[in-house]
């Protein structure tokens, strides 16, 4: 991995970032990286959050964050706002979102069954289409734990993901990288692979590997050297400080240029 100041801002039009432990420390949504955000949309920046937290985050995240496009649950979903008011999105249409209900009742109750002591999120009721379980927030399991609750996720035919925080069982075809390019054709038309040297994507950990992977431009906060090994997809390049303070960094960076 390169110095973040190697990646050249000539052209960016736009920055793509995860949430947790990439803008927040221990949860919290760090100052630095908040006024980093405004500094970046007030250049002309197009900011898009995409997280793991649910899609009831994202209605908030939309209104009141200097976003253009909010996506949640690793791309299940997103929300944007505009002139005309306040959008939802979703990757499936509502007939296999309907469908994926049932395989996700399966998981919950299995884990609960199997592994009593694994606790859905505390942000499960504002959840829509995954179903996530707290391995790093409220309680911290170990990696063997962690890798048994995979196995139980993936052994129903789900997907899984692990981030700093959660394990998710995900029911469809999405990830973050292709639900950001669903967002961003739904909510603005924009057509990304068409020019993704344009876009920049910051992240953390180990549910950020398919947006490392897609943009060529990606970049991790210094944190994300703590899950390197288990990253199929590293990122590019990689900034001094961690987690917000890595953020307001890269944001300095391309913001300068355009200045």
């Amino acid at each position: 991995m390169e110095s973040y100041r190697k990646l050249d801002p000539t052209g960016v039009r736009g920055l793509v970032f995860d949430i947790d432990d990439t803008v927040t420390r221990n949860g919290v949504l760090e100052e630095e990286a908040f006024s980093a955000m405004h500094r970046m949309a007030d250049a002309g920046l197009v900011l898009v959050a995409v997280t793991g937290r649910p899609l009831g985050w994202t209605d908030v995240i939309a209104r009141i964050w200097p976003v253009r496009v909010a996506v949640g649950e690793k791309g299940a979903g997103w929300t944007w706002r505009d002139a005309a008011g306040v959008h939802d999105g979703y990757f499936c249409d509502p007939e296999e979102r309907g469908r994926q209900v049932p395989l996700l009742g399966e998981i919950r109750r299995d884990v609960a069954a199997s592994m009593p002591h694994v606790k859905v999120t505390e942000d499960d009721r504002a959840r829509r289409c995954d179903l996530a379980f707290d391995v790093g927030e409220s309680q911290s399991l170990p990696p063997d734990e962690i890798q048994a609750l995979v196995r139980r996720i993936e052994a129903h035919g789900a997907k899984s993901s692990v981030s700093t925080v959660h394990a998710h069982a995900v029911p469809g075809p999405w990830d973050k990288a292709l639900g950001v390019e669903r967002a961003l054709a739904d909510a603005l038309g924009v057509d990304i692979a068409a020019e993704l040297d344009r876009w920049v994507f910051v992240g953390d950990s180990g549910n950020d590997a398919a947006a490392f992977e897609r943009f060529p431009k990606s970049v991790g906060v210094a944190n994300v050297r703590e899950h390197l090994t288990r990253l199929p997809s590293p990122p590019r390049y990689i900034t001094y400080s961690d987690r917000g303070r890595g953020f307001a960094e890269l944001a300095t960076h391309l913001v300068d240029d355009r200045e």
